[in-house]
């Protein structure tokens, strides 16, 4: 029996891909058939996205439907639209009176300086109808079909996506990362430097930018808990990417939490977060060794 270390792993989560191979771009999609409690940070200075607001602890919505990650900068946002449509014909989404709304919190990486075409709502409805509980497939696929890394450096390279999931206990925790960094790449376990060599130099191209990270647990989360768990797991993007967070990257990462298991403690929450983290950090490194 396979097992699914990735993603799609974590109990309540679907998730798949639609790729333009030929055109350098795509868009990744997860599902939460039966919704989950959502949270998320931006600590990139240039993010591109839309519906984030439902993830704030305020918001009227306790739940969250998908999530859309999508090459085609601003333009990109569009596969949002088909993601809700399918999962609305599904009957997958918020209840209000009558209708049927789809919650799904989206973000966009910049790959215009290799990507020939841009993804549409059919685009989002493809990645939406292929999303299962398989092993995603990691690589230069979806969202991350036009990703580059260490442009900072002046060596900039072609790179992808890559997941990775932990089981602790009676919890489980992974994440997904379309790796598309300005910034070098660094194996914080080795010190190898994967893609650059960490400088930062003022010649540098401006080609493409922005990693995005999404983290899915089984545990029982709040919207706090939820976001809370989010700014820890960015941590995984800093000890990989140097620079993190520069002012041409729109970093993000969203949580979603399917809520299989009990509530956690400040311990356990402190504990979830830093396996995220570490998530992230072995998404990124997967991510460089994929082809």
């Amino acid at each position: 029996m396979r097992v699914n270390r990735t993603i799609s792993g974590i109990s309540g989560v679907e998730a798949g891909h639609w790729t333009d191979g030929a055109a350098q771009t795509g868009c990744t999609v997860l599902v939460f058939p039966e919704g989950a409690v959502g949270g998320g940070v931006v600590p990139g200075s240039a993010p591109g996205s839309r519906e984030l607001g439902v993830l704030e602890s305020e918001h009227l919505a306790d739940r969250v439907h998908g999530f859309c990650f999508a090459g085609g900068s601003a333009f990109g946002l569009a596969a949002a639209d088909g993601v809700m449509s399918e999962l609305a014909e599904r009957g997958v989404g918020f209840r209000l009176g009558p209708h049927c709304i789809p919650l799904v919190p989206a973000a966009i990486l910049f790959d215009l300086g290799v990507a020939s075409a841009r993804p549409t709502a059919e685009s989002g409805r493809l990645a939406t109808r292929a999303a299962s509980s398989e092993p995603l497939a990691e690589g230069r696929v979806g969202a991350a079909a036009g990703a580059t890394v260490a442009l900072a450096s002046g060596s900039p390279q072609p790179r992808g996506l890559g997941s990775w999931l932990i089981q602790d206990g009676d919890l489980s925790v992974a994440a997904v990362v379309a790796l598309n960094a300005y910034g070098s790449v660094r194996d914080p376990e080795t010190g190898q430097w994967l893609a650059g060599d960490g400088s930062v130099r003022t010649t540098a191209p401006l080609l493409s930018n922005t990693t995005l990270a999404a983290v899915a647990t089984d545990a029982c989360l709040t919207k706090p808990q939820a976001n809370i768990v989010a700014q820890m797991a960015s941590a995984g993007l800093a000890r990989c990417l140097y620079p993190a967070y520069a002012p041409v990257d729109g970093d993000t990462v969203l949580v979603a939490a399917t809520g299989a298991h009990g509530s956690l403690d400040a311990i356990r929450l402190a504990r979830l977060g830093h396996l995220a983290a570490r998530c992230v950090e072995r998404s990124i490194v997967r991510a460089m060794s994929q082809r």
